[in-house]
């Protein structure tokens, strides 16, 4: 995971090390704690940083959203330009560590968590192992596999990906994310054995575009389709008398807007390692990736 810190110059750009190795497997929350600490670390350290963005890679991107929540400060300050004076510039709706929040990037992670049909690619959507994964995740990865599968509740509460789609009491999830420029959401649209489509792309089954749909670009020749995105209720109106979990995370979620750009290796040698290829995880396993992370450097607000 890396945190992105801008001030008007130079850009300064920091990878997290904060969660590695078993301590994956403890939790989002405490690794959300974790990166949060971390993040008010580096903060301190660099009083002369202005801006914030995440670029986040798989579990991370959950991780990330923890974080932002506990960061998210409300905020009556003004952002003036050399055009505007303080009291005419454009009002910030929130904070991240004290900083301006501007890009929210997540790749191929599961925000719908792991327990729908396909969700966990590599468990080809066959209900019996579906159903298997969700009740023995947690004695392979812990209490980040109970999260995952939405079958944590601590002290009684509601499993925390479903609390993680709006504001609670003591973190703001949802006022975080709206207070970022941008959320983008990097998805595999095929060949990830990892993460299911939907669940990276904050999508329906209905509303994934049809492979035939999909339009290559010459610049990003594995970025196949790119969706800008608008804050858009009515499917929440429309589907208001169905409910499953992944639903209300959708539709939570969903309350601010997301680009999402859908990326596919179908036709590339390292299609079976997709999972890491969107972000070139390593070079010389992952480097067809590449064009996708130019696209998100190309895209960058700073």
């Amino acid at each position: 995971m890396l945190m992105k810190m801008t001030n008007t110059s130079p850009h300064l750009l920091g990878g997290s090390q904060c969660n590695s190795a078993t301590q994956t497997f403890d939790g989002v929350d405490l690794m959300g704690e974790r990166l949060a600490n971390e993040v008010l670390s580096v903060v301190e350290q660099r009083r002369g940083v202005k801006k914030i963005s995440f670029v986040a890679h798989s579990l991370g991107g959950l991780v990330a959203r923890y974080a932002v929540g506990r960061l998210y400060k409300s905020n009556n300050r003004t952002k003036s330009s050399s055009k505007k004076s303080a009291d005419e510039g454009e009002r910030l709706e929130g904070l991240i560590a004290g900083l301006e929040p501007m890009n929210f990037i997540t790749f191929a992670s599961p925000h719908l968590g792991s327990s729908g049909n396909k969700q966990l690619p590599f468990l080809c959507g066959l209900p019996f192992l579906e159903r298997r994964a969700s009740e023995t995740a947690h004695l392979i990865v812990g209490r980040t596999g109970k999260h995952l599968f939405l079958t944590d509740n601590d002290d009684g509460r509601r499993p925390l990906l479903l609390r993680m789609v709006d504001d609670c009491d003591d973190i703001k999830f949802r006022s975080a994310l709206r207070s970022f420029k941008r959320r983008v959401a990097y998805a595999n649209a095929n060949f990830d054995h990892m993460v299911g489509w939907r669940t990276s792309s904050i999508r329906r089954q209905h509303e994934l575009p049809k492979h035939r749909l999909l339009v290559r670009d010459e610049k990003y020749p594995h970025i196949v389709h790119v969706d800008k995105g608008v804050e858009d209720n009515n499917e929440a109106e429309a589907r208001s008398d169905l409910y499953d979990p992944e639903e209300e995370m959708i539709r939570g979620l969903t309350q601010v807007p997301w680009e999402r750009v859908d990326v596919s290796f179908q036709k590339s040698s390292q299609r079976l390692v997709a999972h890491n290829t969107i972000q070139v995880k390593s070079y010389w396993l992952n480097s067809d990736g590449a064009d996708v992370i130019n696209h998100m450097m190309d895209n960058f607000l700073v």
